[in-house]
């Protein structure tokens, strides 16, 4: 009778604990799932560290100064989504839609952004050192005073993309096109630009650039 009681107190105290693991997969009432339909969803500064939301769809959704390094959002639908200051380092995000994002001052080094859409998407001063963006579609992106580092960039499309003062140190632009970029007092010291198309595009005040 005694084990029995003690059994049933056990019981009663991990209650509470069952209760949050169920609710452990919940942020601000998104479910944090692979797949999961998250639009209009306000995840500000929320923590989702190695998450795996791929196939994911956040459109519209803030997740300003969130934290979601390590992450992985391959293929996950973030466009027009406000995400400034977001920590992106080290997330997995191949085939990502970004298109019209809010990615002001995000960190995004070394994260994997290979075939991303970024039309139209906000980057300033955002730090996307080490990043790999090979095939990534950046026109007309905002990329004034981001940190493109040593980033991979070959092949992708940055058409009319602004990189006032932007930092592309050791970048490779192997075939990337540059066509009316804005490219005024940036930076491509030591940048390989084999094959780059730079056709209009402005170099004012640019170091390293053709």
């Amino acid at each position: 009778m005694r084990s029995r009681s003690g059994l049933i107190v056990a019981l009663l105290l991990c209650l509470p604990l069952l209760a949050h693991a169920q609710r452990a997969g919940s942020v601000g009432g998104c479910d944090i799932r692979r797949g999961t339909l998250c639009t209009n969803a306000n995840l500000n500064g929320a923590d989702l560290v190695g998450v795996n939301l791929a196939n994911s769809q956040f459109t519209r959704s803030d997740l300003s100064g969130a934290d979601l390094s390590g992450a992985t959002l391959n293929e996950a639908n973030f466009s027009s989504t406000e995400l400034t200051g977001t920590n992106f380092s080290g997330a997995s995000m191949t085939r990502i839609n970004l298109r019209a994002a809010r990615l002001g001052q995000a960190k995004l080094v070394d994260a994997d952004l290979r075939n991303a859409v970024l039309q139209n998407a906000d980057l300033h001063q955002a730090d996307l050192t080490g990043a790999r963006l090979a095939n990534a579609d950046l026109t007309n992106a905002r990329l004034d005073g981001a940190i493109l580092n040593n980033a991979d960039l070959q092949r992708a499309n940055l058409r009319a993309a602004k990189l006032k003062g932007a930092s592309l140190v050791g970048a490779n632009l192997t075939g990337a096109i540059l066509t009316r970029a804005s490219l005024v007092d940036a930076d491509l010291t030591g940048a390989n630009l084999d094959q780059a198309i730079f056709l209009n595009a402005q170099t004012d005040g640019c170091t390293g650039c053709p």
